[in-house]
């Protein structure tokens, strides 16, 4: 079943990939995230038009989430034309679960630092 519309981000999106990249996102998942995280599915193909991400910079992204169990990844064979099967990607967890899982990170990175900080002051004083 994969989209035969064309996808692109719209503000909205564009403003989520923006707000995940502040917080260390790397950029291809960020924009790959902000594109699936409202839509059933879509191709590799709607991805590279929607997020202007090259093919092999969707793959790069995708295989990450796929293996964080972030997304569902299916093949459909190409009827028109010989090649490859095309990959369609769907989003498997809630987007307010990877949001929490990256605030978990960065506490746990924040704690951490404190933690140094403190001890460098217990060194000093």
């Amino acid at each position: 079943m994969g989209s035969e519309n064309i996808i692109s981000l719209d503000d909205k999106g564009y403003e989520v990939a923006s707000l995940l990249q502040s917080i260390d996102v790397p950029r291809i998942e960020a924009l790959s995230i902000a594109c699936l995280f409202n839509v059933e599915e879509l191709s590799s193909q709607d991805i590279e038009k929607a997020t202007g991400l090259r093919q092999p910079e969707v793959s790069v992204a995708m295989r990450s989430l796929y293996e964080r169990g972030w997304v569902e990844e299916r093949d459909e064979k190409r009827t028109k034309c010989r090649g490859r099967p095309a990959k369609y990607y769907s989003m498997k967890v809630d987007f307010a679960d990877i949001i929490q899982i990256y605030e978990s990170k960065i506490r746990k990175m924040n704690e951490e630092k404190l933690n140094i900080i403190q001890d460098l002051l217990e060194r000093v004083i």
